[in-house]
């Protein structure tokens, strides 16, 4: 059971940063908090960040890089045209899934 959840989760990933990403331009940790809030995913740092960079070299977002109040510049994240496009893509196939689960755990045995 533990590695179907865990297949789940990965596959949210892309999905869940763009959804946090759609509020407005975050940084990395921040986008890793806001999803660790989202006690079903069970995300951390080395498992978005990877996501972010290949969003990134997609085109999905675009980054800058911003002073820090404390420490090392960080890294601003935020979505491009071409990543507001996927996110609604991601969202619309993602209700069609739930739909289609939907019916099938009220499907009723023959």
């Amino acid at each position: 059971m533990q590695g179907w959840v865990t297949q789940l989760r990965k596959g949210l990933v892309e999905l869940s940063v763009l959804h946090v990403l759609r509020r407005g331009e975050s940084y990395g940790y921040e986008i890793v908090q806001a999803l660790r809030d989202v006690d079903a995913l069970a995300v951390s740092e080395s498992t978005v960040y990877p996501v972010l960079a290949r969003l990134r070299d997609e085109g999905l977002v675009r980054v800058r890089e911003g002073a820090s109040p404390e420490g090392p510049p960080r890294r601003y994240f935020s979505l491009t045209p071409q990543g507001r496009l996927r996110l609604a893509e991601l969202s619309a196939h993602w209700d069609l899934v739930v739909a289609a689960m939907k019916r099938l755990r009220e499907t009723k045995d023959a």
